[in-house]
Protein backbone atom coordinates (compact mmCIF):
# COMPACT_ATOMS: atom_id res chain seq x y z
CA UNK A 1 0.00 0.00 0.00
CA UNK A 2 1.14 3.41 -0.67
CA UNK A 3 2.63 5.47 2.01
CA UNK A 4 0.68 8.79 2.29
CA UNK A 5 2.72 11.47 4.77
CA UNK A 6 0.97 13.73 6.22
CA UNK A 7 3.12 14.90 9.01
CA UNK A 8 1.70 18.11 9.69
CA UNK A 9 -2.58 16.73 9.94
CA UNK A 10 -3.13 14.63 13.05
CA UNK A 11 -4.73 10.78 12.34
CA UNK A 12 -8.17 11.93 13.10
CA UNK A 13 -8.50 14.80 10.13
CA UNK A 14 -7.22 12.19 7.82
CA UNK A 15 -9.54 9.68 8.79
CA UNK A 16 -12.52 12.19 8.46
CA UNK A 17 -11.23 13.52 5.25
CA UNK A 18 -10.73 10.06 3.54
CA UNK A 19 -14.84 9.14 4.76
CA UNK A 20 -15.46 12.60 3.73
CA UNK A 21 -13.87 12.24 0.35
CA UNK A 22 -14.88 8.49 -0.19
CA UNK A 23 -12.03 6.66 0.48
CA UNK A 24 -13.62 4.96 2.85
CA UNK A 25 -17.36 4.25 2.23
CA UNK A 26 -20.28 3.01 4.73
CA UNK A 27 -19.97 -0.67 5.80
CA UNK A 28 -15.88 -0.61 5.10
CA UNK A 29 -13.81 -1.90 7.43
CA UNK A 30 -10.56 0.44 9.36
CA UNK A 31 -7.82 -1.59 10.24
CA UNK A 32 -4.95 0.31 12.78
CA UNK A 33 -2.22 -1.49 10.85
CA UNK A 34 -3.36 -0.24 7.29
CA UNK A 35 -4.41 3.04 8.35
CA UNK A 36 -0.90 4.16 9.84
CA UNK A 37 0.43 2.11 7.10
CA UNK A 38 -1.84 4.71 4.67
CA UNK A 39 -1.20 7.64 6.56
CA UNK A 40 2.30 7.28 7.54
CA UNK A 41 1.47 7.46 11.53
CA UNK A 42 2.12 5.50 14.55
CA UNK A 43 -0.99 2.89 15.56
CA UNK A 44 -1.29 5.01 19.24
CA UNK A 45 -3.18 8.21 17.37
CA UNK A 46 -4.69 6.01 14.62
CA UNK A 47 -6.26 4.09 18.03
CA UNK A 48 -7.19 7.13 19.89
CA UNK A 49 -8.62 8.97 16.13
CA UNK A 50 -10.58 6.23 15.70
CA UNK A 51 -12.23 5.74 19.55
CA UNK A 52 -13.44 9.55 18.87
CA UNK A 53 -14.80 8.68 15.72
CA UNK A 54 -17.04 5.99 17.12
CA UNK A 55 -18.04 8.16 20.23
CA UNK A 56 -18.87 10.12 17.37
CA UNK A 57 -21.09 7.82 15.89
CA UNK A 58 -19.12 8.23 12.39
CA UNK A 59 -18.02 4.76 13.11
CA UNK A 60 -19.75 1.46 14.67
CA UNK A 61 -18.98 -1.51 16.17
CA UNK A 62 -19.20 -4.94 13.86
CA UNK A 63 -18.32 -8.00 15.46
CA UNK A 64 -14.57 -6.94 16.97
CA UNK A 65 -13.95 -4.44 13.89
CA UNK A 66 -14.76 -1.40 13.34
CA UNK A 67 -16.44 -0.27 10.22
CA UNK A 68 -17.95 3.10 8.62
CA UNK A 69 -20.64 3.77 9.72
CA UNK A 70 -24.26 4.45 7.35
CA UNK A 71 -27.58 5.75 7.91
CA UNK A 72 -30.93 4.30 7.80
CA UNK A 73 -34.07 6.02 6.56
CA UNK A 74 -34.70 7.55 9.84
CA UNK A 75 -31.35 8.72 10.63
CA UNK A 76 -31.07 10.86 7.49
CA UNK A 77 -34.37 12.76 7.51
CA UNK A 78 -33.84 13.87 11.22
CA UNK A 79 -29.91 15.21 9.89
CA UNK A 80 -32.14 16.94 6.87
CA UNK A 81 -34.40 18.33 9.34
CA UNK A 82 -31.29 19.75 11.84
CA UNK A 83 -29.07 20.64 8.71
CA UNK A 84 -31.94 22.54 7.36
CA UNK A 85 -32.66 24.44 10.23
CA UNK A 86 -29.32 25.29 11.16
CA UNK A 87 -28.15 25.85 7.44
CA UNK A 88 -30.96 28.50 7.36
CA UNK A 89 -29.80 30.32 10.57
CA UNK A 90 -26.36 30.54 9.25
CA UNK A 91 -27.90 32.52 6.01
CA UNK A 92 -29.91 34.48 8.31
CA UNK A 93 -26.67 35.62 9.99
CA UNK A 94 -24.96 35.36 7.27
CA UNK A 95 -27.21 38.39 5.67
CA UNK A 96 -26.44 40.22 8.96
CA UNK A 97 -22.52 40.09 9.79
CA UNK A 98 -20.92 38.81 6.56
CA UNK A 99 -18.19 41.56 4.93
CA UNK A 100 -17.76 42.59 1.77
CA UNK A 101 -15.28 40.29 1.09
CA UNK A 102 -16.95 37.78 2.50
CA UNK A 103 -19.80 37.97 0.25
CA UNK A 104 -17.35 38.82 -2.55
CA UNK A 105 -16.15 34.86 -2.34
CA UNK A 106 -19.55 33.30 -2.03
CA UNK A 107 -20.44 35.32 -5.61
CA UNK A 108 -16.80 33.84 -6.97
CA UNK A 109 -17.59 30.58 -5.75
CA UNK A 110 -20.93 29.99 -7.60
CA UNK A 111 -19.50 31.62 -10.74
CA UNK A 112 -16.50 29.19 -10.77
CA UNK A 113 -18.51 26.18 -9.45
CA UNK A 114 -20.58 26.48 -12.70
CA UNK A 115 -17.95 25.13 -14.75
CA UNK A 116 -18.31 21.49 -12.98
CA UNK A 117 -22.40 21.16 -12.94
CA UNK A 118 -21.07 18.21 -15.38
CA UNK A 119 -18.74 16.27 -12.78
CA UNK A 120 -20.76 15.57 -9.35
CA UNK A 121 -17.96 14.18 -7.57
CA UNK A 122 -15.94 17.96 -7.47
CA UNK A 123 -19.05 19.62 -7.72
CA UNK A 124 -19.75 17.93 -4.58
CA UNK A 125 -16.39 19.04 -3.34
CA UNK A 126 -17.19 22.83 -4.36
CA UNK A 127 -20.43 22.66 -2.84
CA UNK A 128 -19.16 21.91 0.71
CA UNK A 129 -16.51 24.75 0.86
CA UNK A 130 -19.77 27.25 -0.44
CA UNK A 131 -21.83 25.98 2.35
CA UNK A 132 -18.58 25.89 4.72
CA UNK A 133 -17.95 29.86 3.79
CA UNK A 134 -21.46 30.42 4.63
CA UNK A 135 -21.07 29.16 8.04
CA UNK A 136 -18.24 30.72 8.90
CA UNK A 137 -19.71 34.73 7.13
CA UNK A 138 -22.37 33.57 9.98
CA UNK A 139 -19.58 34.96 12.07
CA UNK A 140 -21.54 32.55 14.89
CA UNK A 141 -18.37 29.90 16.15
CA UNK A 142 -21.30 27.70 18.03
CA UNK A 143 -23.10 27.38 15.42
CA UNK A 144 -20.14 26.66 12.80
CA UNK A 145 -19.11 23.93 15.36
CA UNK A 146 -22.60 22.60 15.11
CA UNK A 147 -22.50 22.39 10.98
CA UNK A 148 -19.10 20.79 11.48
CA UNK A 149 -21.06 17.81 13.07
CA UNK A 150 -23.81 17.81 10.48
CA UNK A 151 -21.61 18.01 7.70
CA UNK A 152 -19.09 15.16 9.00
CA UNK A 153 -22.26 12.92 9.52
CA UNK A 154 -23.51 13.39 6.00
CA UNK A 155 -20.18 12.10 4.58
CA UNK A 156 -22.06 8.53 5.79
CA UNK A 157 -24.09 8.87 2.67
CA UNK A 158 -22.60 6.77 -0.11
CA UNK A 159 -23.64 8.82 -3.03
CA UNK A 160 -24.42 13.21 -3.55
CA UNK A 161 -27.68 14.17 -4.52
CA UNK A 162 -25.77 16.24 -6.95
CA UNK A 163 -24.96 13.14 -8.86
CA UNK A 164 -29.40 13.13 -9.86
CA UNK A 165 -29.95 14.51 -13.04
CA UNK A 166 -29.74 17.89 -13.71
CA UNK A 167 -29.60 18.31 -10.11
CA UNK A 168 -25.75 20.28 -10.44
CA UNK A 169 -27.44 23.00 -12.42
CA UNK A 170 -30.13 23.62 -10.36
CA UNK A 171 -28.25 23.54 -7.13
CA UNK A 172 -26.03 26.16 -8.79
CA UNK A 173 -29.31 28.85 -9.21
CA UNK A 174 -30.48 28.00 -5.82
CA UNK A 175 -26.72 28.74 -4.67
CA UNK A 176 -27.22 31.85 -7.13
CA UNK A 177 -29.90 33.06 -5.70
CA UNK A 178 -29.01 32.32 -1.27
CA UNK A 179 -25.95 34.40 -1.80
CA UNK A 180 -27.77 37.44 -4.02
CA UNK A 181 -29.73 37.49 -0.88
CA UNK A 182 -27.44 37.62 1.64
CA UNK A 183 -25.23 40.60 -0.57
CA UNK A 184 -28.97 42.56 -0.46
CA UNK A 185 -28.81 42.10 3.68
CA UNK A 186 -32.22 40.12 3.70
CA UNK A 187 -31.98 38.38 5.89
CA UNK A 188 -35.85 36.48 6.06
CA UNK A 189 -34.97 35.92 1.93
CA UNK A 190 -31.58 34.10 3.30
CA UNK A 191 -33.06 31.48 5.61
CA UNK A 192 -35.77 30.90 3.65
CA UNK A 193 -33.54 29.96 0.35
CA UNK A 194 -31.31 27.96 1.80
CA UNK A 195 -33.82 26.45 3.81
CA UNK A 196 -35.67 25.36 0.36
CA UNK A 197 -32.26 24.78 -1.10
CA UNK A 198 -31.61 21.77 1.38
CA UNK A 199 -35.25 20.91 1.49
CA UNK A 200 -35.16 19.91 -2.31
CA UNK A 201 -31.62 18.31 -1.75
CA UNK A 202 -33.31 15.80 0.83
CA UNK A 203 -36.55 15.39 -1.97
CA UNK A 204 -33.70 14.29 -4.64
CA UNK A 205 -32.12 12.34 -2.17
CA UNK A 206 -35.31 10.57 -1.36
CA UNK A 207 -35.87 10.16 -5.04
CA UNK A 208 -32.53 8.26 -5.30
CA UNK A 209 -33.00 5.89 -2.95
CA UNK A 210 -36.20 5.08 -4.43
CA UNK A 211 -34.98 4.22 -7.34
CA UNK A 212 -32.11 2.47 -6.00
CA UNK A 213 -34.89 -0.12 -3.86
CA UNK A 214 -36.46 -0.58 -7.34
CA UNK A 215 -33.46 -1.44 -9.26
CA UNK A 216 -32.75 -4.10 -6.35
CA UNK A 217 -35.93 -5.66 -6.74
Amino acid sequence: MTQIKQPQTDAYSLILEAIDVGVYKPGDRLVESDLAERFGVSRTPIREALQRLETQSLLERDGRSLIVASLNHNQMAELYVVRRELEGLAARLAAQHATAEEIAVLRAMVSADDALVNDPAALARANRRFHKQIHLASHNRYLVQQLDLVHRTMALMATTSLAARGRGQIAQSEHDGIVSAIEARNEAQAEAALKEHISVAFMTRLKQDADARERSD
